[in-house]
């Protein structure tokens, strides 16, 4: 028995050194495949960005894929290893909309979403925060319902139905309900994976 734990315990450190290898530096981000076993392993912290213009209007961008479907979202992204939220949110804003913002330090509210049902991507901790911009998103990611691709933008004057399901908790931050200002700062959801 000594010896089946000890030969165990070998193909674990084995296992752990090949994913280092495998990896580099955590740092740039994880491979796919990789990045999907730790999502199974941990919660997922991520930064969502609550932008709106004079108008009242809010910006999301358009995604489809297999945990989500087609949809709107707020634009995020999950910290890196090492990575300070302020430099995500900067990323963010540069990798989906192609523009740079200026954002409050404090989030707005923090969302834990579960999913029961799934162990892949099945745990997240969201951060909002109140961005406002510095450049114009890129025109050429501007939203064509004609030929939608995952990562346009758009402005929105109240909340899609189209919202992605895990983000309907920001519905009343997008339709800029002042009683959402005074919401609580944690919020939690679980469901199952239709939902999210």
């Amino acid at each position: 028995m000594l010896n089946h734990s000890i030969d165990r315990q070998q193909a674990v450190l084995d296992a752990i050194d090949t994913l280092r290898q495998a990896v580099g530096s955590a740092r740039e981000g994880l491979p796919e495949d990789i990045f999907l076993f730790v999502s199974s392993l941990t919660p997922l912290i991520n930064v969502d960005l609550l932008i709106r213009d004079e108008q009242g209007r809010t910006l999301l961008t358009w995604r489809d894929d297999r945990y989500c479907g087609p949809g709107w979202h707020i634009p995020g992204g999950i910290i890196r290893f090492k990575e300070r939220s302020a430099d995500r949110i900067a990323a963010v804003a540069a990798d989906e909309l192609g523009a740079s913002v200026s954002f409050d330090t404090r989030p707005l509210c923090r969302h834990e979403m579960l999913t029961p049902t799934r162990d892949v991507r099945g745990h997240f901790i969201s951060l909002l925060h109140v961005c406002r911009l510095n450049t114009l998103p890129d025109p050429a990611r501007r939203f064509d319902p004609a030929a939608p691709r995952a990562g346009d933008w758009a402005w929105h004057s109240h909340c899609p139905d189209n919202l992605v399901p895990v983000q309907r908790v920001y519905r009343d931050y997008i339709d800029g309900d002042p009683g959402a200002q005074q919401a609580p700062t944690i919020q939690v959801s679980g469901g199952n994976a239709e939902d999210h």
